[in-house]
């Protein structure tokens, strides 16, 4: 399994660009006119400040309190980098405020205390209470974490939650539970043993013992060895609560006959041998991070029964925070809970693992590039599973409500549901099923234009990601230094480097152009001209001869210049029907546009092969189909010739038979408003197309252009389809995400 390899300077850019950091803070009400700013402060702001005055509880109805989270640190213990203070803690802050919002559309902000006294941090944290609807604590050490925590508890009236303990325990209750069912045995009669006392360790034993786990059946150990009754060194009250009655006194000894092991403690910590000396069907959750206390591969070569865990992404089974935290504070939220209290933790543990035993969705096995389901090697959902926000909140708001700490109960839950079932954002799971697949593709990609900082960058990313090869054509002299100019400077010995200078094949890639091109008016110094000195061609003629998997380029030429020199090489135009599909991604919509990059004006049948192709770019990206003839009338109103065509292609699809939805013609507001397509009942979309096939390539580019400037969406593309070989053409502007992202396309041959 490959890790993916972050270099230095790929993470302080991406905190660097496009602005500092990781979030910015957005209106949601109007704030153009006048009447919006005296609605928004002074005067009319003076009504919702009484009505709260008067009614606390409203405060929840008219201001962002009901869906803010407060993330605070005082940076004792970042990661596992340790106690290197509150300012520096920021970035994983901010890092856990946007996790909150991708996964469960919770705001949040990060606060940072410098201070390292308790009481100083309760006072702060405690008078912040009538902000939030929500108390996040991170990265504070043990014991002073416990400690600022149950006071908080104790005195705000929200829910304080301190993610290190009790976001690592529920997601391990959630897999040992499925562990425990797969061995066959019942968690009140397993022997367990836990290294690591420290906040997550202790909040781990506490939440199995709340769920049925005997105290005389658990064993803790620290760095000094068993936590026994009678020990007085390294001890503590939280450790003292768990000290057992027992003759172990080592790691070695505790493990001898246990059925689970559970370790948030440090690499290499568990032997093979203390493996060896476990129960039959041994459960592992090796938890440490970076680093597991034991590799799956180590584990199994002794025991092949063994059922294992680890806090990593390259290994079944990932323990990960992010499958609870989000969905929690979502569920409590969403009840305006006084508290997150252990029967919500359990209903969250429990919901977790009764969907890790459901089938799991096409598109979230190919988000992870292979068939997921209930086993040895899946007992913990995936954190792109799109159903964890709509079947984990419901969970917890009932358990909330169940134990008296809602103070406004859901007295629909179903209607719950399709509320939070709104909230998904399927772009970021896509994205991530792309480049999962290219990782199993480990396809050899071009980059065409070795000669760009964005180019290099890019190739850099694609094979530390683990997603292929990365052959970059330039000369290793240019390569050299602008790796160099971009901190990369160890990156040239990784890349593999293709001057068409020197490339052993340059004679047998002219004598296939010329048999190409010799009746278009091109001789042989043409031809030479071409395959060794314009790094495009020689790019498309490597893809032929597959001395390639997939290409990309157009990161410093116009995309149609880029397209008619790949057309010496490929048959790429639209009389071959080749297309070009763009990907829209904006406020968690996907909208494929097409034609944007080869037909200037489309007649029905090219419009209606336009719409197959981009079927097949929506499928490849894990979408259903739901296509949109868009044009400036709808349905034959108002009545132009010029519209005829858009209202032609549906019947030229109707012929074909084709097994995806479209309907047309009509205005874009039809296509993508439920409301205005509800105006026109026959419509045989079953709901707003995700594909819009438009009357003419400059249709198209303006329409691209304007979303992406004045709404700031993500665009991906033109998405090249149609031609034999997989060849991205990316945008002149591309940032370095926008080119890895194409590559990952091509290795997938989306298209």
């Amino acid at each position: 399994m490959t890790k993916n390899k972050i270099t230095p300077e790929e993470a302080l850019a991406y905190h660097l660009e496009p602005k500092p950091g990781k979030y910015e803070i957005v209106a949601t009400t109007p704030m153009a006119t006048q009447r919006d700013l005296s609605l928004a402060y002074s005067p009319g702001v003076a009504v919702p400040v009484q009505a709260i005055a008067d009614r606390p509880e409203t405060a929840y109805d008219y201001t962002v309190k009901g869906n803010m989270v407060a993330v605070i640190s005082n940076g004792t213990a970042i990661l596992g980098m340790g106690n290197l203070g509150a300012l520096a803690s920021k970035p994983v802050m901010e890092g856990k405020a946007v996790l909150f919002k991708r996964f469960a559309d919770v705001n949040a902000i990060d606060i940072e205390l410098d201070t390292e006294d308790p009481e100083e941090i309760i006072k702060a944290v405690s008078l912040m209470g009538p902000t939030f609807g929500g108390i996040n604590l991170e990265d504070i050490k043990a014991p002073e974490c416990f400690i600022i925590e149950q006071r908080l508890k104790e005195m705000m009236d929200i829910p304080v939650f301190h993610d290190d303990q009790h976001g690592t325990a529920v997601i391990c209750a959630a897999g040992l539970l499925n562990a425990l069912e797969i061995s066959g045995k019942k968690i009140e009669d397993c022997r367990i043993v836990l290294n690591g006392a420290g906040a997550a360790g202790i909040a781990c034993l506490e939440l199995l013992k709340a769920m049925g786990a005997r105290h005389d059946n658990c064993i803790m150990c620290d760095t000094k060895g068993v936590i026994y009754q009678g020990r007085t060194e390294g001890m503590n009250q939280w450790k003292s609560a768990h000290a057992a009655r027992t003759d172990a006194r080592t790691l070695e000894d505790a493990m001898m006959g246990a059925d689970v092991f559970l370790g948030v403690s440090a690499k290499g910590a568990v032997t093979p041998e203390m493996v060896a000396s476990m129960a039959e069907n041994p459960v592992i959750f090796a938890m440490a991070n970076p680093d597991p206390e034991i590799t799956p591969e180590e584990a199994h070569a002794v025991r092949a029964d063994a059922i294992v865990a680890t806090g990593r992404s390259d290994y079944p089974n990932q323990v990960n925070n992010v499958l609870g935290f989000p969905y929690l504070f979502r569920g409590a939220l969403d009840i305006h809970a006084r508290a997150i209290n252990d029967e919500m933790k359990i209903a969250c543990a429990r919901a977790l693992a009764a969907l890790a035993r459901e089938d799991v969705p096409d598109e979230v096995a190919m988000a992870y590039g292979r068939k997921l389901s209930f086993g040895r090697d899946y007992i913990i959902p995936t954190p792109f599973d799109p159903r964890l926000i709509y079947v984990i909140p419901p969970a917890v708001a009932k358990a909330g409500m169940d134990t008296g700490v809602a103070r406004r109960p859901i007295i629909d839950l179903k209607a719950y549901e399709l509320s939070l079932k709104s909230r998904m954002d399927p772009t970021a799971s896509i994205l991530q099923g792309v480049h999962a697949r290219a990782r199993q593709a480990q396809a050899r990609m071009i980059f065409a234009e070795g000669d760009d900082p964005r180019v290099l960058r890019a190739a850099v990313a694609y094979q530390r990601a683990g997603l292929g090869k990365a052959l970059v054509v330039g000369r290793e002299q240019d390569v050299r230094e602008k790796l160099d100019a971009a901190g990369l400077h160890d990156a040239v010995r990784e890349l593999e480097i293709v001057n068409a200078a020197n490339s052993r094949h340059l004679d047998t890639y002219k004598d296939f152009l010329y048999n190409r091109l010799q009746r278009q008016g091109f001789d042989r110094h043409d031809i030479h001209r071409l395959a060794a000195r314009d790094r495009h061609v020689f790019s498309a003629l490597m893809l032929a001869h597959g001395h390639g998997d997939g290409l990309v380029t157009g990161a410093t030429r116009k995309s149609a210049h880029v397209l008619s020199l790949i057309n010496h090489v490929f048959d790429a135009t639209a009389a071959d029907g080749a297309v070009g599909i763009t990907a829209l991604l904006h406020k968690g919509r996907i909208v494929l546009m097409g034609d944007t990059l080869v037909q200037e004006w489309p007649e029905p049948e090219d419009l209606a092969n336009i719409a197959v192709r981009a079927a097949a770019v929506a499928r490849g990206l894990g979408l259903e189909p739901r296509v949109a003839f868009v044009s400036f009338s709808t349905f034959g109103y108002p009545v132009s010739e010029r519209a005829t065509k858009m209202h032609e292609a549906p019947k030229v699809l109707d012929r074909m038979k084709v097994d995806f939805e479209y309907e047309g013609e009509m205005t874009v507001d039809v296509a993508l408003n439920p409301t205005a397509m509800a105006g026109y009942p026959f419509c045989r979309l079953s709901g707003p197309a995700n594909i819009l096939v438009v009357p003419a390539r400059h249709s198209a580019s303006i329409s691209v252009k304007l979303m992406q400037e004045m709404a700031g969406a993500t665009v991906i593309g033109p998405i090249l389809t149609g031609v034999k070989k997989p060849i991205q053409i990316c945008s002149s502007n591309s940032t370095v995400n926008d080119i890895l992202n194409m590559a990952a396309l091509a290795a997938c041959k989306i298209g």
